[in-house]
């Protein structure tokens, strides 16, 4: 199979799509699929099924991300209603960041979404999130997984020796866009190792990050151990693309 670039697209905080329709036409001439996430970092945006249903209609895969803080059963089943009537049919479930106000619900977590999915729909194709550690028996039975996003093609590639699994796996890489984004990271993720180096380089150099994001893309690409990547590319969209665009 083809290795796959999956980008993650910002989701808009506000109702307009021009941004979200700028990102899908600048990163499909690279991309394979685009991931939307849903209400990302604890804030209110716009659908991530009603993102995905855009990036189909531009001509692209979309994958709607869902996550279970925010939703009951009964949301959920709201959601793969309106997913099914706009033709969409790829979900990345997640338990959800910390909310920035309300509340988590208790209804659900990610292996009951799951259940559910498959309940619902025989043709939904539904992905998991997967830390860099032993991955549970139940996150084995997903369509495809999504590794926890790493500064270090060593650790991802250990990782996937040590916990070989039958299905895709796409690993996490994000491009740091400044000193402070990373860190603002390293201090929300305690667990992602941010290389001194690499924030060093960024504060001295904007597209340090970028470059640094890409060539991990290409290392992972060559490596033969994933099935494609996760890119995170945040504000930096455009350089991402007109730099991977001619390596892929």
């Amino acid at each position: 199979m083809p290795f796959e670039l999956i980008c993650e697209i910002e989701p808009p905080t506000k109702p307009d799509l021009k941004h979200v329709r700028h990102q899908i036409g600048t990163m499909s001439k690279i991309a394979s699929a685009f991931l939307i996430p849903d209400n990302h970092i604890g804030r209110a945006t716009v659908s991530s099924v009603a993102v995905a249903h855009e990036v189909e209609a531009m001509g692209g895969r979309g994958i709607a991300c869902l996550n279970s803080r925010d939703r009951n059963l009964l949301g959920l089943r709201r959601d793969l209603l309106t997913a099914a009537a706009y033709g969409v049919d790829q979900f990345l479930f997640v338990y959800g960041d910390k909310p920035t106000s309300g509340n988590r619900t208790s209804d659900l977590n990610v292996r009951s979404m799951i259940d559910e999915a498959r309940a619902f729909s025989p043709g939904f194709r539904v992905g998991a999130a997967a830390g860099l550690r032993p991955l549970p028996a139940w996150k084995r039975t997903a369509d495809f997984l999504f590794s926890q996003v790493s500064f270090s093609v060593e650790e991802q590639l250990r990782w996937r020796e040590e916990h070989p699994v039958d299905v895709p796996v796409y690993a996490g890489v994000m491009v740091l866009a400044s000193e402070r984004h990373a860190r603002t990271l390293a201090a929300a993720i305690p667990d992602i190792a941010l290389p001194e180096k690499l924030i060093e380089a960024v504060a001295a150099d904007r597209m340090a990050g970028v470059e640094a994001a890409c060539e991990q893309v290409l290392a992972l690409r060559d490596s033969g151990a994933f099935a494609g990547v996760h890119l995170v590319p945040v504000a930096r969209y455009r350089d991402v693309e007109s730099r991977l665009a001619a390596a892929l």
